[in-house]
């Protein structure tokens, strides 16, 4: 996938205030306008404007769009950092309209999707008349608010209550993006899942006319862990053993989020062999499962006596490990 310049689109540089950026789109969108242009590529160009004006009209989409951007060129290969979008705080709403139709704005690229396809959602609908008799004033929800914050698999196992910063984009006086935060005090239920959304209610876009604000929708990610990876409610570890508990049977400390648990492991087992632990992932209506793969773990042949028990066990064992793939089919 390749990086796209939108300031290069729009033809403004990147510290271009609003009030710039939407005049060039403007005068650009009327240029390479299909129903008006005489342009090969108007229709690509114009949709290409669009693309660029949705993310740079908006500031928190432009501020993400410049934090994940930084030393890209368009055209260079690009893929988004694993969660970079963790902790950037998004409005709900849908695209730019500017006089023209949805269906013109929604062929958006790659690019686009990969960074902001599961920011759209529905704008705030108007919740009834404020009660001016001409109609001319409307009581509206505010929009809802979503973010992807990161968490330690721990707390999904315990619950926790978190302090969580979230970063949003907004206008200084001279109309450009500065960074704007905001902290809150946010509880983590028990058995709260990877994708799952937290609804924080009136913590989104204050309402107009005395409407109701919209909500804020956390969206969970789990932070990186060197031991356990995630599927659903199942949790996965590595579990590194010697050869002759893999081979003669051992009874092993399993690390896990919620403590240290013991474990049979078989004799005669396998690198690669998964045991099951019934019950022990993350908890739920059933708990999920913790599957352990055995990888067993040769002992350095740094000494003498090791080398020595090596070359004894190679006498007594007569094993080949390539026995099997030597057969003739």
């Amino acid at each position: 996938m390749e990086f796209k310049d939108y300031y290069a689109v729009l033809g403004v540089e990147r510290d271009a205030a609003q009030d710039e950026i939407k005049r060039a789109y403007r005068r650009l969108a009327r240029k390479y306008h299909p129903d008006v242009s005489q342009e090969a590529d108007a229709d690509a160009r114009f949709k290409e404007l669009g693309e660029a004006y949705e993310v740079l009209k908006d500031p928190e989409k432009r501020l993400a769009y410049d934090r994940v951007g930084q030393g890209q060129r368009a055209g260079e290969d690009f893929s988004p950092p694993p969660d970079w979008d963790a902790g950037f705080e998004f409005r709900g709403g849908g695209y730019t309209q500017e006089g023209y139709s949805q269906e013109q704005h929604a062929a958006f690229s790659d690019f686009f999707e990969s960074l902001f396809g599961q920011r759209r959602g529905p704008g705030p609908g108007f919740t009834g008349s404020s009660g001016d008799p001409g109609g001319r004033r409307y009581r509206a929800r505010g929009e809802d608010h979503h973010a992807k914050v990161s968490i330690a698999l721990e707390d999904a196992y315990r619950g926790a209550v978190r302090t969580l910063t979230l970063q949003s984009g907004e206008l200084d006086e001279q109309g450009r993006v500065r960074p704007r935060q905001r902290t809150l005090k946010v509880r983590i239920p028990k058995g709260v899942k990877q994708g799952q959304r937290i609804r924080l209610a009136g913590q989104g876009e204050p309402g107009m006319g005395g409407g109701p604000a919209g909500d804020l929708y956390l969206e969970i990610e789990f932070e990186s862990h060197r031991r356990y990876q995630v599927e659903g409610r199942d949790v996965t570890l590595i579990l590194p053993v010697a050869p002759w508990e893999a081979a003669l049977g051992a009874t092993i400390a399993v690390p896990l989020p919620e403590g240290s648990v013991e474990l049979k492991v078989p004799a005669d087992s396998q690198d690669g062999r998964r045991l099951r632990l019934k019950g022990r992932g993350i908890p739920g209506e059933p708990p999920g499962d913790c599957y352990v793969a055995l990888k067993i773990v040769l002992p350095p042949a740094t000494s003498d006596d090791v080398k020595a028990a090596y070359r004894r066990l190679e006498a007594v064992a007569n094993f080949n490990p390539r026995a099997a793939a030597e057969e003739t089919p």
